[in-house]
């Protein structure tokens, strides 16, 4: 009894040294926000910030660092560094910044492509807080709907419609109404969730405390002991649902989510399910003036720190010295290589790329790397179908908010036969799909596009079905590819014409549909993953989250955005948190908190005077 005292006091004391405390410096410090200032919709103003092509003269001298990819991963721990003073060099293949963040225009409309709403941003959240600070308070954010979700279940002669609204209260109130006699069942969910959504500090713990420290956790079991996520975390989605209630429409309502990080209910870990819901709880927003706003106002803060944000940069491998040390990259120019040098390299660009493709080979086969890559496995292929249509929002029946449709309430059973089917035969019978509308969303379209709407659609696809096709030119392939696109292209719509009345197909004046070999051209994901490695059961183990942290097995290179947290722009920005906690030897989740905490004070003393 006396040893396990003694060592958990000791495990304490290990904790609290390095993962509680930090010498080092704080990007969350000082105030940075200013006041609002105009939005620039002016593309040519814009294009000077988010496509500033790369040239070596335009490389900054004596870099501390270089990131590779431009999502918000990446951008969000070039703005942490940038704030503390660090020159940051950021590359991205893509001809503009963002990754999944970015935006763009095709006969007059414009599109996002991974950005479609947001949760967890009252004014005195951390999240927010973090947000703003990173964006010099110029990120505005306009709330959703509410209801914000609406979950459409079953075939147009038997279709059911349940809303999904916000708020700690009316979210189980509102399901209540829908479903008499499962007040139970709701309840004991949203205990659920909630309960998994507070023990998340042990997965960033694990990935900041020192390897011994994070393997003790694991192999003693305290990891699942002292963390409801991870006990949790280990269940799937179905198998916990199913235990609360037999109603095959609630069952379908609580896992309607799954769609926002890729993996049927029966393959999902219910903790990654319980970060999505509680992620939503209090609001849904979507970013004014559009998705590429986000990159719009970090850059700036990069480059005032002497750094820069470039694009048409395609980073073809790391540089490594004789002590097998990252020093740099080499980015190709055309048919010839520019190496840059840093003395840290840290990658946005994914695990499976960054290992695999960047690696020399003869570091690839380090056992250190292949232990980590055969912990994880690809994502789901996703397949996004772009909507431009003659109307406003009141004429279209579109509003701020979403739709998840599905043709019936049994997910598993639906998502397994479609993906496992011939391509022919699941173009013609997409089972489930999401329904956004940006131009609904934003505040400012109809100033910047009077009269039109957009549409942005989702799903996912296996990625073998488009495979022979890889190595075609990107807006010119094989007739049979067009063909397949455009089967999957007129199922969707038939499915939208169906839930949307007021959409027929003369208000289509653009539709064109982006599949998984689409995905990994503009955005690199090897197999067309829009939410990076898996995120099954296997992912939320604690000896995987000990394992994949920001450190790498080879010095002076780092891993940062959703491979190293979780998916989505949430998961990416905890990633770049987590690399930065550990580049600048301080807790900056912990800085997060504290910040909410002095901006709520400010406020409240402001609102007091």
């Amino acid at each position: 009894m006396i040893s396990v005292v003694i060592i958990c006091i000791a495990l304490g004391i290990l904790i609290l040294k390095y993962v509680f405390s930090g010498s080092g410096p704080n990007p969350f410090e000082t105030d940075t926000r200013e006041p609002l200032k105009e939005m620039v919709h002016d593309r040519k103003e814009r294009k000077k910030v988010l496509k500033q092509g790369f040239l070596a003269s335009k490389v900054p001298e004596n870099l501390d660092a270089i990131i590779i990819g431009s999502g918000v991963g990446g951008l969000g721990l070039a703005v942490l560094l940038a704030k503390v003073g660090k020159k940051v060099l950021v590359l991205e293949q893509h001809d503009r910044a963002g990754g999944c963040c970015h935006t763009f225009t095709e006969k007059g409309f414009e599109f996002d492509v991974g950005i479609h709403y947001i949760g967890d941003l009252l004014d005195h959240k951390p999240f927010r807080c973090m947000l703003d600070s990173m964006t010099n308070g110029q990120l505005q954010w306009e709330p959703l709907e509410n209801p914000y979700d609406q979950v459409v279940l079953g075939p147009p002669e038997n279709r059911r419609q349940y809303p999904i609204y916000s708020g700690r209260t009316r979210f189980p109130e509102e399901l209540k109404k829908c479903f008499p006699g499962e007040e139970k069942a709701i309840d004991e969910y949203l205990r659920l969730v909630k309960k998994v959504g507070r023990s998340i500090w042990l997965l960033a713990l694990l990935k900041l405390c020192p390897v011994p420290v994070a393997k003790f956790l694991v192999y003693t079991g305290l990891a699942q002991r002292l963390s409801f996520f991870f006990k949790m975390a280990s269940r799937s989605l179905t198998e916990v649902v199913n235990e609360l209630t037999e109603n095959k429409d609630l069952r379908a309502v609580f896992t309607y989510i799954f769609g926002t990080y890729g993996n049927m209910p029966k393959d999902a870990s219910f903790s990654m399910h319980s970060l999505l819901v509680t992620h939503y709880l209090n609001g849904a927003w979507y970013p004014k003036g559009g998705a590429s706003e986000i990159a719009y106002h970090m850059i700036p803060i990069i480059e005032k720190a002497g750094g820069a944000v470039l694009v048409r940069a395609p980073v073809n491998r790391i540089l490594f010295n004789d002590a097998k040390e990252a020093c740099g990259v080499s980015v190709m120019k055309g048919q010839e290589e520019v190496h840059i040098r840093a003395p840290m390299v840290i990658s946005n660009a994914g695990i499976f790329n960054t290992y695999q493709k960047l690696l020399p080979k003869e570091l690839q086969t380090m056992p250190a790397i292949q232990q980590q890559l055969s912990m994880m496995k690809n994502g789901e292929g996703g397949l996004s179908v772009f909507v431009g249509l003659n109307g406003t929002k009141e004429e279209l029946g579109l509003k701020a908010n979403n739709y998840w449709i599905f043709a019936e309430n049994n997910f598993d059973e639906l998502v397994e036969k479609y993906l496992n089917a011939k391509r022919e035969e699941s173009a013609k019978s997409v089972p489930l799909l999401f329904v956004g509308s940006p131009s609904a969303k934003d505040p400012t379209w109809e100033e910047r596009s009077p009269g039109k709407s957009t549409l942005s659609l989702v799903s996912f696809a296996n990625y073998k079905w488009f495979e022979e096709w890889k190595d075609g030119k990107v807006t010119n392939r094989a007739d049979e590819y067009k063909e397949l696109k455009q089967a999957f292209i007129d199922s969707v719509l038939e499915v939208v014409m169906g839930v949307f009345p007021k959409i027929t197909r003369d208000k289509v004046e653009y539709i064109d549909a982006g599949t998984p070999i689409t995905n990994t051209h503009y955005i690199g994901a090897p197999k067309g993953e829009i939410y990076g490695a898996d995120h099954g059961i296997a992912r939320f183990s604690p000896e995987l989250n000990a394992t994949v942290r920001p450190q790498t097995p080879l010095k002076n290179l780092y891993l940062t955005g959703q491979d190293v947290f979780v998916c989505g722009f949430a998961g990416a920005l905890a990633g770049a948190l987590t690399c930065g906690s550990v580049i600048l030897n301080r807790n900056l989740h912990l800085d997060t908190i504290a910040l909410a905490k002095k901006t709520k004070f400010m406020n409240d003393k402001l609102k007091g005077e």
